[in-house]
């Protein structure tokens, strides 16, 4: 192996296809061997395997107790949120008046805004998510500063500038004119640069004019590859607002289709309250709905029918939503995830929810080419975890028989605390350790 190599011999699980409860479409290793050479896979096999083809496994750093998985992915989330999480008692509307909107106003300061970006990339590292589709704020610098804290860890992030012209304090409001001249500039200079994307990010219809959401449209037109990620059918005063301002509208989501903000890289938070034609819409456009879980129970927003999107060929993929969610986990948000489908007699199998976040996110993101599983070629992007961190957890899998009973309680009782490391592009950027 030349100096650039990385050899870890651990127990390995990735996806190659969308699981099924027999554990097709599962590749685990009970004893692997994970091969990275300048940032890209080169191999993932078992240990015994690699040996008779000539491979030294002695060479490779022996993890016997550890899990290696693919990085995790979060498809919503808001960087300037993290000072919000956990803020007491208000439902969607007041809770933005009340917690976000002064929180936010706080990025006006270029330092203050560096500083929560690379404190915001070190929580998303810490819990073991290395490629995330994230808002910033209506300040240029913002999205600047978090492109910037991404490309210096070498990170796949998709990111964009907030779009809000109304309906919002006067020191987070801008203009469509300006918001357009913004998002142009910080095209320019960063989507398709190393690991980024640009995402047109109006925040969400109400606060969006017709003007700043057809800007919006123009732009997605105008460069290819772009994301578009909005929210989408959260709450229900938000659905009674949206039918105030945009009573010519046949629904909620038609406000977004007017002004051609519907496509394969349209990612759509929420999407609780959907009609048919909506749903029907959304699966015509391959347009896709982030499941945010965590925030809709903490914001008593409502619960999301998965069942439903799925089987009428909507991508959904799973997401913090920090921060009207309550943790950067995605093992804490799949726990939240596995309640809500509860609720409506529905369920989240193990396989299919460390699928969602893993290969299933990046499919729905189109980001499945880069990133997603341990497929030869792809970014080594992933994460090292130790199921048993503490004292309840390590009874609990003294307790399970199968890959799916112990990675069912790795979701329902893990946290950031089973991250025992985070690799971007084969180089460790988290070692909790350290």
């Amino acid at each position: 192996m030349s100096q650039a190599t990385l050899a870890l011999r651990a127990r390995i699980l990735h996806f190659t296809d969308k699981p099924s409860a027999d554990g097709a479409g599962v590749e685990y290793f009970d004893d692997g061997v994970l091969l990275v050479e300048q940032g890209r896979i080169t191999a993932v096999a078992a240990a015994e395997h690699m040996a008779q083809q000539g491979f030294d496994v002695s060479r490779c750093e022996h993890l016997p107790d550890r899990l290696i998985m693919p990085g995790f992915i979060d498809s919503h989330i808001h960087c300037p949120q993290l000072d919000v999480m956990a803020s007491y008692g208000e439902q969607l509307l007041d809770w933005l008046n009340r917690y976000t909107f002064p929180a936010e106003m706080k990025f006006a300061d270029p330092d203050y805004a560096a500083a929560m970006s690379e404190l915001f990339l070190d929580r998303l590292l810490a819990a073991g998510t290395t490629t995330a589709l994230a808002y910033a704020t209506v300040h240029a610098h913002a999205a600047d500063a978090l492109f910037s804290a991404a490309a210096k860890r070498n990170l796949r992030l998709a990111a964009g500038r907030v779009m809000m012209d109304r309906n919002a304090p006067q020191a987070l409001s801008d203009t469509a004119a300006q918001g357009e001249k913004d998002c142009r500039q910080l095209i320019e200079t960063w989507h398709g640069k190393n690991r980024l994307h640009y995402a047109l990010t109006p925040r969400f219809a109400p606060t969006s004019s017709p003007e700043q959401l057809a800007a919006a449209g123009r732009l997605y037109q105008d460069y290819d590859g772009l994301f578009l990620q909005t929210h989408l059918s959260e709450n229900l005063a938000e659905l009674a607002w949206i039918k105030e301002l945009y009573p010519a509208a046949k629904y909620y989501l038609d406000v977004y289709d007017s002004a051609g903000l519907l496509g394969p890289r349209s990612v759509f938070g929420h999407g609780i309250y959907l009609c048919d034609d909506e749903v029907q819409r959304l699966a015509d456009t391959g347009s896709s709905i982030a499941f945010c879980p965590s925030s809709n129970l903490f914001l008593g927003s409502g619960l999301l029918d998965m069942a439903r999107l799925e089987a009428a060929g909507v991508g959904v993929s799973i997401a913090t939503d920090v921060g009207g969610g309550t943790s950067f986990s995605q093992l804490r948000t799949t726990a939240d995830a596995y309640s809500v489908l509860q609720l409506q007699g529905q369920s989240l199998h193990p396989y299919t929810a460390f699928y969602a976040l893993t290969l299933g996110n990046a499919r729905s993101l189109h980001l499945d080419d880069h990133i997603g599983n341990f497929a030869v070629g792809k970014e080594a992007d992933f994460v090292v975890l130790d199921l048993s961190p503490d004292d309840l957890q390590a009874r609990r899998q003294s307790q399970t028989q199968t890959l799916a009973e112990q990675l069912f309680a790795l979701m329902i009782l893990g946290d950031e605390r089973n991250v025992a490391r985070t690799y971007a592009m084969g180089e460790c950027l988290y070692d909790n350790k350290k």
